[in-house]
């Protein structure tokens, strides 16, 4: 099937790119596979995040399908779009269907972009992962590639004013080393080794990121324990935890 949506699309994104002056550092996007499937797993900091993980994957001529919300694609102006790119639909009320369209997906030699957290990480530390990444990979028998996003919340992100025309923002995407299903004995211990890998690469993005808060109310885009002012992960656990009460009341 001819690829008409997703390559104008990255254009577009480029010249935006260059339009804001964002300033781009993507490192490791060798380590994703030329061919075959393979399962991109990233942090989850802003709502543009799909975005530039699918960077990582570029150098490598390869256009990676993202699993997002269903409410994405029911858009009037996001849905054409994630459809066309041949995104993945998911539905948390029939999972079933969307794990089964992902594991397809990679056994017909696609690369699938997961965010393991399943939302957006208000306190900017990688949260607790859910194992379907884990779970898929090693039924299609691919690997897992961690990569570590960090300054897209500074775009936009949960509970903060959307600044899409913002410029000269630093963006970093690190991808980290393949992860074989054969190297681990099961799911659990694959799991927490990506978790682990995350963890890190997160924490080197944090260190080597070059730029700074402007001031002090500008700090709300670091974690707490790096001096900023984002919620600790139990203060975001908490927020979480009435938001999904606030849409089941």
């Amino acid at each position: 099937m001819p690829e008409l949506v997703y390559p104008p699309v990255i254009a577009a994104a480029k010249t935006m790119f260059r339009v804001l002056d964002l300033k781009l550092t993507v490192v490791g996007s060798d380590h994703v596979p030329r061919s075959g499937g393979a399962v991109l797993a990233s942090n989850h900091v802003s709502y543009l995040d799909f975005i530039f993980c699918g960077l990582g994957a570029l150098e490598s001529k390869r256009l990676v399908r993202f699993m997002a919300k269903d409410s994405v694609f029911r858009h009037r102006v996001s849905g054409p779009l994630m459809r066309g790119m041949r995104h993945i639909p998911v539905d948390r009320r029939a999972g079933a269907e969307s794990y089964a369209a992902a594991l397809a997906a990679l056994r017909a030699g696609e690369v699938v972009g997961v965010f393991p957290e399943a939302t957006i990480s208000r306190s900017f530390v990688v949260k607790e992962l859910k194992s379907g990444a884990i779970r898929m990979a090693r039924e299609a028998a691919v690997p897992v590639l961690p990569v570590a996003l960090w300054g897209t919340q500074r775009l936009w992100t949960k509970g903060r004013p959307r600044t899409l025309t913002r410029r000269h923002t630093p963006i970093t995407v690190l991808v980290g080393e393949p992860m074989e299903p054969a190297a681990f004995p099961d799911a659990a211990a694959m799991n927490a080794e990506l978790a682990s890998r995350l963890h890190a690469l997160v924490d080197r993005a944090q260190r080597e990121y070059p730029d700074q808060p402007a001031g002090p109310t500008d700090r709300w885009w670091l974690p707490a324990h790096l001096g900023g002012t984002a919620p600790t992960p139990e203060q975001a656990a908490a927020l979480d935890a009435e938001e999904r009460h606030s849409r089941t009341a």
